[in-house]
């Protein structure tokens, strides 16, 4: 019997067992908990903090606040996804520091609710999001350890719930009468919590990776498989110009439609985008169940970061806004697909399996960077080029996406689904 040292040795007692049905409770069992981490910090981002920082600051000062809150929690994450999913590398105990995250992430979502100064807002968020990261960072991980790779499809089927469950946890939580500004801290925690235990406590047992644990001398240790780090690399880039484009779009949708039709309005921009969560879920799932029995995880992934160029090259020449919300429609359902099945297949080209959390950690960058980059990018291309020229090098490079992961499905010994 293999022993796996980040399971604790209940566990290792049916470490070997494969158990297809116990497999299926743990995608299920994490799903859901990685949907309380979209929980935690959709609601409190979006609308929370947003408002906490309206009070205290007033409006003008307002802007400025939350500026420098976005950049050091920015910071703090990507900090904190590569040093503590390295943590539960070398520590192997991924559960101990879920819990520990899960805990602390939840305590100091209360005290945000709490605080009243600028300076100690700040600090919250960022020990907030170290927190966060701690659990999250290992989380992530552990889904490598457990989830086979046949299974991996099925698993980015199901994260693409967590965006539309924590727009609908904002949606709750801000209820009228439901609760007060000071009390929605307490609601969020306590349904973070309610996700994320049942990972915890229910001890799923999925049989592990037989290789997770490598030591020195190994051939995985010392010398990765050829071509996995340049795999890595193009996984990583393409996320990073899809994130781009997704971060962009996020950002200036509004403005954009309301250039097309001065009476759009925010509340039809709400709606498209809960239109695009509720649809792009399902069809998540079934992409990714297909990928599974065809083997062939990288062919959706593909397809989607070419579907979303066409939409972005639509969105370019929409002049009307029925037309706009069909081609932003198109790019919103592949980008959101591609991102869910793309954390999911990421765990399949890590290149060494026994650092799982640092490179998840590393692999997170990609969805912190383009918050720095897109609004140097909107300010550079708009003024010159309009909204058109914006979307038309988001276009390209989305399709340039494709074409890496062309790459990475040679490389992977799949038959790419798309040839230039």
């Amino acid at each position: 019997m293999t022993a796996n040292l980040l399971l604790d040795p209940w566990e290792q007692v049916v470490a070997d067992i494969p158990d297809k049905a116990a497999t299926n409770r743990f995608v299920l069992l994490f799903a859901l908990a990685w949907a309380g981490g979209s929980i935690a910090y959709t609601p409190l981002l979006t609308i929370l903090l947003p408002a906490r920082v309206a009070k205290l600051a007033g409006a003008q000062a307002a802007i400025d606040w939350t500026a420098y809150i976005a950049l050091a929690g920015a910071v703090a994450a990507s900090l904190g996804g590569i040093g503590f999913g390295y943590l539960s590398d070398i520590t192997r105990n991924r559960r101990g520091w879920i819990t520990a995250g899960l805990v602390l992430s939840c305590a100091l979502l209360v005290l945000i609710g709490q605080v009243t100064s600028f300076a100690g807002l700040i600090t919250a968020i960022i020990f907030w999001q170290l927190a966060l990261n701690m659990m999250l960072g290992p989380l992530s991980a552990w889904a490598g350890d457990l989830v086979p790779d046949q299974k991996k499809g099925m698993l980015g089927g199901f994260l693409a719930f967590a965006p539309g469950l924590g727009a609908l946890s904002g949606a709750v939580i801000t209820q009228p009468g439901l609760a007060t500004n000071d009390e929605r801290t307490w609601i969020v925690a306590g349904l973070v919590a309610i996700c994320v235990l049942p990972v915890l406590l229910l001890r799923p047992l999925a049989a592990p990776d037989p290789l997770l644990h490598v030591g020195p001398g190994s051939a995985e240790h010392d010398n990765p498989a050829p071509g996995k780090r340049i795999k890595a690399f193009r996984m990583w880039l393409a996320r990073l110009l899809v994130q781009v484009a997704e971060a962009t779009m996020f950002a200036y949708l509004f403005l954009w439609l309301v250039s097309l039709d001065p009476l759009t309005s925010d509340n039809q921009t709400a709606r498209l985008f809960s239109l695009i969560l509720l649809v792009s879920a399902p069809l998540a799932l079934f992409a990714g169940r297909w990928s599974d029995r065809q083997d062939r995880p990288i062919a959706p992934l593909q397809v989607c970061a070419l579907a979303s160029a066409l939409g972005l090259a639509a969105m370019a020449y929409a002049s009307d806004l029925v037309s706009a919300m069909f081609a932003y429609a198109a790019f919103g359902l592949s980008g959101a697909v591609f991102l869910a099945l793309h954390s999911a297949q990421t765990l399949r080209i890590l290149p060494r399996r026994d650092r799982r959390g640092r490179d998840l950690g590393l692999f997170n960058l990609a969805n912190t960077l383009p918050s720095l980059v897109m609004p140097w990018l909107a300010v550079a291309m708009v003024p010159a080029f309009g909204f058109q020229g914006l979307f038309l090098l988001l276009a390209v490079l989305a399709g340039s996406a494709s074409m890496l992961l062309m790459g990475v499905a040679e490389r992977e010994g799949f038959e790419p689904s798309i040839r230039f």
